[in-house]
């Protein structure tokens, strides 16, 4: 797995945005600070064929920013919502509904855009798995393929239909 190193220098503009804090940070051991960074890779190392070394890339901050407190809420929420999308999970039921998991139910705070994201996002991830199953597995007939693609079709369909609403079918 290729490993990722963060480079202690950071940009200038970075640097300066950090100035006003690294004081009060000093004088409170533990703090914390929320910050929307950018960072771009600076170097690649690619380790020859056979030897045990892992492949890694670098990364320098050149661009961050850290909220106020009246703006740090915000980024929190951006924060806690990209971290939904991402670890969003769910499974099917008997009626081939989709139940989130317990985890991700709790991450969505009752938020409605929340809820729908991580269905969504835990529905995509099962009908992917299911596509590539199909994918990987033996060969299939015409007519096995055509049934296992009206499987797929169904079931992106019921992920989109939400409260009972049906699209026409072409």
């Amino acid at each position: 797995m290729t490993q990722l190193k963060f480079d202690g220098k950071v940009s200038a503009s970075a640097q300066e945005a950090l100035e006003p804090h690294v004081r009060p940070l000093y004088n409170q051991p533990g703090g914390r600070r929320m910050a929307i960074i950018e960072f771009a890779a600076i170097e690649r190392i690619e380790p020859a064929p056979g030897t045990e070394k892992e492949p890694s890339v670098k990364v320098r901050i050149v661009g961050l920013e850290l909220p106020n407190q009246e703006q740090e809420g915000t980024v929190r929420e951006a924060q806690r919502f990209l971290h939904l999308q991402r670890t969003a999970k769910g499974t099917l039921d008997g009626d081939g509904q989709l139940e989130l998991s317990d985890s991700t139910l709790r991450l969505t705070g009752g938020m409605l855009a929340y809820l729908e994201t991580a269905r969504l996002r835990a529905g995509l991830a099962h009908w992917r798995e299911y596509a590539l199953r199909l994918m990987r597995g033996p060969d299939l007939t015409v007519t096995e393929m055509r049934h296992e693609m009206q499987a797929l079709s169904d079931g992106l369909t019921a992920l989109l239909n939400t409260a009972g609403s049906h699209d026409e079918e072409d």
